[in-house]
């Protein structure tokens, strides 16, 4: 059977070439959906003989499925820019796309590169995400952040993993940073999620505590100690973002009181 490579990009030249070169030796298609990229993503994706598509940002969820519909193959590999596969599961795949007939939705592990080491703790590794699926077996929700591949099918795990690079740097996490709570902090917002004073104080608290201690991300030393207390930070600040998104919404709607009094 067919299989397609369906990604998402924006700006990704620093890692693209590493995880379209463990894509090739099983894939049939790439189809990449594109963001807005003023670097040599593309050039890179062509490189590859990638079908490169430029949208607008619609959110992570429908933005995924936008590439998943312009895939021509049964079977559908759903990954990231920074998602490496490796050498193992490359085999794995390459003998679903085979000899599958009855599976449909799999669930692929993942490890975590965090500032140029691997991260063994903390929630940063070992967990499984659906990515690959037989086309039309289910597609993701339309969550501006944290989208989950909904299906009706039974799902089976695949130990072989994903290497994703998740932050190069310091810089690179930061660079992220803000985007990511501002993501969030909208998110929450179109979930009616309110506002309280305890989310920037406690909630932080306990996300640090969690990782840190609770999860053992101590045992990766500085970087376990820098992930979370950087998640953290991002937190606390998605919920100062969205208190901030509530304030301007309720002096635009002061605004239309005034004028409707003038009026």
């Amino acid at each position: 059977m067919k299989l397609s490579i369906a990604m998402i990009t924006r700006n990704e030249e620093k890692i693209l070439d590493t995880t379209l070169k463990s894509v090739v030796s099983f894939a049939d298609e790439i189809i990449i959906v594109d963001s807005g990229s003023i670097d040599k993503t593309e050039e890179i994706a062509k490189k590859y003989g990638a079908k490169f598509f430029r949208e607008a940002w619609k959110g992570y969820g429908l933005q995924r499925n936008s590439a998943i519909e312009k895939c021509s193959g049964e079977w559908i590999l759903n990954i990231d820019a920074d998602e490496e596969i490796s050498p193992e599961l490359q085999i794995k795949i390459k003998n679903i796309k085979e000899n599958e007939l009855e599976k449909k939705v799999f669930l692929l592990n993942f490890v975590s590169i965090c500032f140029g080491k691997e991260i063994k703790h903390g929630g940063w590794a070992n967990f499984y995400r659906i990515r690959l699926f037989r086309k039309n077996s289910g597609k993701f929700n339309d969550n501006t952040v944290h989208e989950n591949f909904e299906t009706s099918e039974s799902s089976y795990r695949i130990k072989e993993h994903i290497r994703h690079h998740t932050y190069a740097t310091l810089e690179d996490y930061y660079e992220k940073f803000n985007r990511y709570s501002t993501e969030g902090a909208i998110e929450y917002h179109r979930r009616g999620k309110k506002f309280h004073w305890y989310n920037i104080i406690f909630n932080p608290m306990f996300r640090f505590a969690n990782l840190y201690f609770f999860r053992l991300g101590f045992l990766d030393g500085i970087e376990g100690y820098l992930l979370a207390y950087a998640t953290a930070m991002q937190t606390m600040t998605k919920y100062y973002k969205l208190k901030e998104i509530y304030k301007i919404q309720n002096i635009a709607a002061d605004l239309d009181k005034n004028i409707d009094i003038m009026v």
